[in-house]
């Protein structure tokens, strides 16, 4: 049997070629609904397969995508790449996924064969070491967006939560219960100076000093996870020891919580945890942790769409940068002195 064509389609339908092509390309802003049903249907009755690299080549694009995450392991990385595949896959976009592990020459690796694989853009949670790269992308006009951190000296679109409101937020919840000996552990900073950590470590300070406590320097540690819990028993060792804990992601929160169960003290009885991301192990812990959230399901889903608009425009994107609103999410974790 004949394999149908997109002429078959058309002649079926009652519309023109190209109108079938800007259906198979998700072009709808000039079709009525009537016409996509149809077209639709059609397109079921015949069993038609678009010849998808005949697509390719006529449109100079691949349909791929890269989206390069710092560390997978992170709750954020997950969940928002989900919500870019499921965005880029309504518009017949298949993505391609790389894990940098915080390895700026891994990153600049994949960067490297994502480009020779001739994906339309990247979306990339940068390292952050590797500036002249991420420029010279942009200078051949790359289409490129950040996710979730910055870069200084590179200014293309990116879009990351607004960090220091959302440490302002856990203060206030904290000071609202009254406590004042309230400490911060996030991960290191890094020789790069990753930008929800140092911007959750300036939001402490700001949201200590606009409640009028006294910044004290032995509550504020940024350590790596194998080094928490020796932290953490020097936090409780102290004359003053924290009453209240913010723990500045994740990976931070998981940490706290198996020191906490390992030395039995009880929450929020014998200290008060808020955590920095939304992990659904936070909300199964009992009791429930409280935590400040990011809407990262929109993030994911807004990455994809600022993508997809500079692919459009050819890479031709002026630099923005967005951040999105952090919530209190309540639970049963901080205890009123």
């Amino acid at each position: 049997m004949k394999k149908p064509t997109i002429e078959d389609v058309a002649q079926k339908a009652g519309v023109s070629k190209s109108t079938v092509s800007q259906f198979l390309n998700k072009r709808y802003k000039y079709m009525s609904d009537q016409t996509r049903d149809r077209i639709a249907e059609v397109i079921r009755e015949l069993n038609y397969q678009p010849n998808g690299l005949a697509r390719s080549l006529k449109q100079n694009r691949t349909f791929m995508v890269g989206v390069i995450v710092a560390n997978i392991d992170y709750t954020l990385s997950i969940q928002s790449i989900r919500a870019i595949e499921e965005e880029l896959q309504r518009f017949g976009i298949q993505v391609i996924i790389c894990n940098a592990d915080e390895n700026p020459d891994k990153e600049s690796q994949y960067i490297e064969m994502l480009k020779a694989r001739q994906v339309d853009g990247l979306i990339i949670f940068p390292t952050g070491k590797h500036a002249d790269i991420y420029n010279q992308l942009i200078r051949e006009k790359y289409p490129l967006v950040f996710l979730d951190r910055l870069v200084d000296g590179v200014n293309t679109r990116s879009l990351l939560l607004d960090n220091e409101m959302a440490v302002k937020l856990a203060i206030q919840e904290l000071v609202a219960h009254k406590h004042e000996r309230i400490a911060l552990i996030t991960l290191p900073l890094g020789l790069n100076r990753i930008t929800p950590r140092v911007e959750r470590l300036s939001g402490y300070k700001k949201a200590l000093e606009e409640r009028g406590l006294p910044f004290r320097e032995e509550y504020m540690r940024s350590v790596s996870k194998e080094d928490i819990q020796q932290t953490l028993e020097e936090l409780f060792q102290l004359p003053e020891p924290p009453t209240a804990l913010l723990a500045g992601n994740d990976i931070v929160l998981a940490e706290v919580l198996k020191y906490v169960n390992a030395r039995r003290k009880r929450i929020p009885a014998e200290l008060s945890i808020i955590g920095i991301d939304d992990a659904e192990f936070a909300h199964i812990y009992n009791p429930p942790i409280t935590t400040i959230t990011q809407p990262i399901a929109d993030m994911g889903k807004q990455a994809a769409k600022t993508l997809l608009s500079s692919i459009e425009e050819g890479g031709e994107s002026v630099p923005i940068i967005y951040r999105f609103v952090p919530d209190l999410n309540r639970g049963e974790s901080v205890k009123t002195l």
